[in-house]
């Protein structure tokens, strides 16, 4: 193991546990724009371990941030998340001066990584996507998956690079050896790299220009960034993040879809394939109108990756009041081929993350799990990003924030809903006095919260099964509880929802720390 990161280890399991619910990581990390992959574990041969490549939204007030940082867990054991560093920043020229005369880094986008065999050597090649001024075809190696990864395209300056990759890259290497190349904004490209450089076009070939079409012109694929490449099943994929079609889903246009397209060839032709995922989260009102239950936009990027015969999709979420606080998720996907046809079906944005039984009811779950939060104002057809006139998990940060309040959910005000799906209840069956514990601040403002299954209506086949009353006094952090009632035949897994009702509108009534079921 690499010499600080059982340290590093040690450090971010002692302040919080990352399990498997979605975000898989601490809530306090903010790892969006990931790659996953299946590699060897340097450290224990023959053992393989997940990495996740993104970036990284330390900046705060804008996307990503000056260092790359990989999490990994074992193969068989979706819920050990290891922090292994930091793997790559971008400070210094090849004579080790400054590049910028501030003395910080590069701001380092969404990154890719591919293994290539080379001298019978396993060594990895990183896109760490730097975006300064001759550096946006950067490329860096490594010898380990984990880093640390060291630029190895410098121009004779020592200052810029050579290279064709631009903003998203992307990099593929095919079963035959060959290595191809996929970037853009707005625009698509594409291009068989030289594997001698493996960041320039391979003689005698040429770039591809709109690869698939932009969101700007005729065309299904609606192209927007985010490119990432996959083979499944004998077929190229093509997975990107896609601008939706004005009233597509009965919803204005947004870029929050990751979506796919499939060939027989890593430079096309393309078969536009589906959407995978739809961050805002897709459903329906309590008259059946189609709504976003999360955030409303935003942008995302991901991939797919096959892990013990299951395939998923990771891909993030927003969280906070900006763009700048994105958080890693991941869902299961179905895989087949239908005669020439590759279908993907498209993920759930739930709560689960690897967890695809549903949530433990008996574990405590921190209220930033929340995967449905809707304001009391119905989004109607014209609807303007990040309104949040209601409930919303807010973002925090590991030096900044007590370990048992991270990522609360906050703004809970008249009208307001979360949910979490799924909830395990085969614990709770046929069990006697069992309550609802949440940890919460009252915030002086007198309500109750509703707990319902299934739906948060009655009307849609909801089911209330607790209710929390606040006296509208404020105090320190503090647990209500609930007596539950009215689960009788109710196994397996259910949504929860959580409604707040008062009198006083605008005004919340809460901040939620998080909840957990008892039988005592």
């Amino acid at each position: 193991m690499k010499k600080n990161a059982f340290a590093i280890f040690l450090l971010c399991a002692s302040l919080a546990t990352s399990r498997a619910q979605n975000p898989f990581f601490p809530l306090w990390e903010h790892i969006p724009d990931g790659e996953p992959y299946v590699f060897d574990d340097p450290d224990r041969p023959g053992h393989q371990r997940v990495y996740i490549y993104g970036s990284h939204d330390e900046r705060r007030t804008d996307y990503c941030g000056l260092d790359q940082v990989v999490w990994s867990a074992p193969v068989e054991d979706l819920s050990q998340w290891r922090l292994d560093g930091t793997i790559f920043t971008s400070i210094t020229a090849r004579d080790g001066s400054l590049l910028n005369e501030d003395g910080r880094g590069d701001v380092l986008f969404a990154p890719d990584v591919v293994e290539i065999v080379e001298n019978g050597k396993k060594v990895y090649y990183l896109t760490p996507n730097n975006q300064s001024w001759g550096r946006t075809s950067m490329i860096a190696k490594a010898d380990r998956p984990d880093g640390p990864f060291h630029v190895c395209n410098w121009a004779a300056d020592g200052r810029t690079t050579e290279g064709v990759f631009q903003f998203d890259p992307a990099i593929f290497s095919d079963d035959d050896g060959r290595v191809y190349g996929y970037w853009g904004f707005q625009r698509s490209y594409a291009a068989e790299i030289d594997p001698q450089t493996m960041c320039t076009v391979k003689p005698g070939t040429h770039i591809i220009e709109d690869m698939v079409s932009s969101h700007n012109d005729p065309g299904v694929f609606r192209f927007f960034e985010a490119s990432s490449m996959r083979k499944i099943l004998g077929k190229y994929v093509f997975i990107y993040s896609r601008f939706t079609e004005e009233g597509e889903f009965q919803l204005p246009t947004t870029n929050y879809t990751l979506a796919y397209a499939y060939s027989d060839h890593p430079l096309g032709p393309w078969t536009y394939g589906g959407t995978l995922i739809d961050g805002r989260a897709r459903g329906t009102d309590q008259q059946g109108n189609p709504i976003p239950t999360a955030n409303v936009g935003g942008n995302t990027h991901g991939s797919l990756l096959e892990i013990n015969g299951q395939w998923w999709l990771f891909y993030h979420r927003q969280s906070g009041t900006t763009e700048y606080t994105r958080q890693a998720m991941v869902a299961p996907v179905q895989v087949r081929l239908e005669g020439d046809k590759l279908l993907i079906s498209e993920a759930e944005y739930t709560s689960e993350g690897f967890l695809t039984q549903g949530l433990d009811p008996l574990q405590r779950q921190q209220a930033g799990y929340a995967c449905y939060y809707t304001g009391p104002t119905p989004m109607g057809k014209e609807y303007p990003n990040y309104i949040f006139s209601g409930s919303y998990v807010a973002a925090t940060y590991l030096d900044n924030t007590p370990s048992t309040h991270y990522a609360p959910v906050v703004n809970n005000t008249a009208g307001s809903t979360i949910g979490y799906k799924y909830i395990n209840f085969d614990q709770l069956s046929n069990q006697k006095n069992i309550q609802l514990c949440l940890t919460l601040q009252p915030l002086g403002v007198k309500g109750e919260i509703l707990i319902m299954i299934d739906s948060p209506w009655t009307s849609r086949g909801g089911r209330q099964i607790g209710r929390i009353t606040l006296d509208g006094t404020s105090s320190p952090e503090r647990t209500l509880t609930t007596k539950i009632k009215n689960l009788k035949g109710v196994t397996g897994k259910h949504p929860l929802y959580m409604k707040f009702v008062s009198p006083t509108p605008q005004q919340s009534l809460c901040t939620l720390y998080d909840f957990v079921f008892t039988t005592k």
